[in-house]
């Protein structure tokens, strides 16, 4: 097929419009790079595939940075949350953590609508099957249809869908999300670039249908009062949307003893080559593997979190499974609450292409082709939070390199200054073999990478970008804070001073006060 060649040229493409994705593309185009974003779907812009929810310890942290940067996940979900906690309250404060159950079909549509109102940015509908890369730099891409479009940078965010699998039970079929195509064109293309490509799995829970369950009797669990929002706004802020609780209830010995039975029919379990070979998250595996290697736990707590104020499916939190379709349902209808529960779509694994996020340097952008950058999924991570940050900086450094923004200098974050600092770090220096997940035990300078402090740190880094406007800049004014000097906080050799290596050290490495915040109180 001869390729179309699309009249128009563009400055950045972002290829995926999940949470990396919607984050990239806002932050080039606001610096002012004429951006495209490609997508599978246009109704699936910003989806929740997994748990209806933004933040959690370590996650709420990132959703604060993005926020402090000028990215738009803190206001979507403030938008559209239907339940607001702090973690860890009663811990010190370096580990509070904000968790929001979202509106899934209102995030969804609210982040759509921010990218189809932003100045410089085009959403398309479009598949990509190849990149069109000449004398080591990026030209652009070609979709399935033969279109090829033109750009100066583009910017990887597939998520699951790199050659995506689906499994459920002896089941399996293509797919990067139930429903969706897998992109098999794409992971070809990288390969052919010499990108190591390998695999890895995640999975999600069955959905059921919230009026088959029984919830009385069983524990609730109210937010909290005052809700905790996740963008810096001055006074008290009330979410728009009702306020609604969820539901806790546990597994028991009938309902590991029906799994235990399924085992050998779960992709998990099966022979090498008849099911997953990818490596799951080890932070939040199936049930199959809670009952496997915690033999001795009599139950696992469950949470019925409502995917929407007037939604019709409840996301059963905690037992996220690929066994086959009947030792689900049996299972299930072991669970208090849920003895007449009615699936409205049965839990699943994937499993996924990914590349070694070594092959990156620190500005997210590749090793091996100039002008190209991978975030989210494809660099080994797991979780919304942990790939908004890395399309946020992705379309920041993208940008940057084309000549927008203040300076040439890239934004490559210390350890000691955010959370996004630690993982990309991690991830540049050290590789990954499992999904990554953000902790806050993987961050050294903790106890100074406070919620309450992401604006001292990271405000006026989008502020000089031109991401924070003076409104936002006024509603999200620092606190002032007592600040150790840097010579106190860093040694030669420090993981801060590692975090910029292999790439220029950008003036939010070199400039600005030191100190992260004030001590822990």
């Amino acid at each position: 097929m001869q390729p179309f060649d699309y009249p128009d040229a563009y400055d950045v493409i972002v290829v995926g419009a999940g949470h990396a994705g919607c984050e990239v593309a806002l932050a080039a185009a606001r610096m002012g790079a004429r951006t495209l974003v490609l997508t599978g779907s246009l109704e699936m812009v910003a989806q929740m595939s997994c748990n209806p929810a933004i933040g959690g310890v370590a996650k709420g942290h990132l959703v604060k940075e993005i926020d402090a940067l000028g990215g738009e996940m803190a206001n979507v979900i403030d938008e559209t949350g239907i339940q607001f906690r702090r973690l860890n309250a009663s811990k010190g404060p370096a580990v509070r953590s904000t968790r929001a159950q979202a509106d899934k079909r209102r995030y969804r549509d609210c982040m759509r609508g921010k990218l189809e109102r932003c100045a410089n940015l085009a959403l398309r509908q479009g598949e990509v099957a190849e990149l069109g890369v000449e004398d080591g730099v990026i030209r652009g891409v070609t979709t399935t249809m033969g279109v090829r479009y033109r750009a100066r940078a583009v910017i990887m965010t597939t998520g699951t869908f790199l050659r995506g699998a689906i499994f459920v039970g002896e089941a399996r079929a293509q797919g990067g999300r139930a429903g969706e195509a897998p992109s098999i064109g794409l992971s070809h293309s990288l390969a052919r670039l010499g990108f190591p490509l390998a695999r890895l799995k995640t999975g999600t829970p069955c959905r059921l249908d919230i009026k088959t369950i029984d919830v009385a009797g069983l524990e609730l669990q109210h937010g909290d009062d005052p809700p905790p929002m996740f963008a810096w706004r001055q006074g008290t802020i009330t979410p728009p949307l009702p306020q609604i609780p969820c539901w806790v209830t546990y597994t028991n010995q009938a309902t590991h003893d029906i799994v235990r039975a399924g085992l050998p029919r779960s992709p998990l379990y099966r022979p090498k080559g008849e099911g997953i070979e990818g490596t799951g998250p080890r932070y939040c595996p199936s049930l199959e593997d809670k009952i496997v290697r915690f033999a001795d736990k009599d139950r696992h707590q469950i949470y019925l979190e409502p995917e929407g104020i007037d939604a019709a499916e409840v996301y059963p939190n905690g037992i996220s499974t690929s066994l086959p379709y009947d030792v689900q349902l049996a299972f299930i209808r072991t669970i208090p609450g849920l003895e007449r529960a009615e699936m409205t779509r049965p839990g699943y694994a994937v499993e996924y292409d990914f590349i070694d996020p070594r092959e990156i340097l620190p500005t997210l952008e590749t090793r091996r082709v100039r002008g190209l950058y991978h975030a989210g999924q494809i660099n080994g991570t797991s979780g919304y939070e942990e790939a908004a940050v890395q399309g946020m900086l992705a379309g920041i450094n993208a940008a940057i390199a084309l000549g927008f923004g203040p300076d040439a200098e890239p934004v490559i974050l210390r350890r000691d200054q955010a959370y996004a600092g630690v993982l990309v770090d991690d991830l540049v220096t050290r590789g990954t073999r499992e999904p990554y997940r953000m902790m806050t035990s993987r961050a050294e300078f903790r106890l100074l990478l406070r919620e309450d402090n992401t604006a001292d740190r990271l405000l006026p880094v989008g502020r000089r970008l031109g991401l924070v406007d003076d409104a936002r800049s006024r509603a999200r004014t620092p606190r002032r804070s007592s600040a150790r000097p840097r010579s106190t906080m860093r040694s030669r050799g420090s993981p801060a001073r590692r975090s910029c290596r292999g790439g220029r050290r950008s003036r939010s490495c070199s400039a600005g006060p030191s100190s992260t915040g004030a001590r822990s109180r």
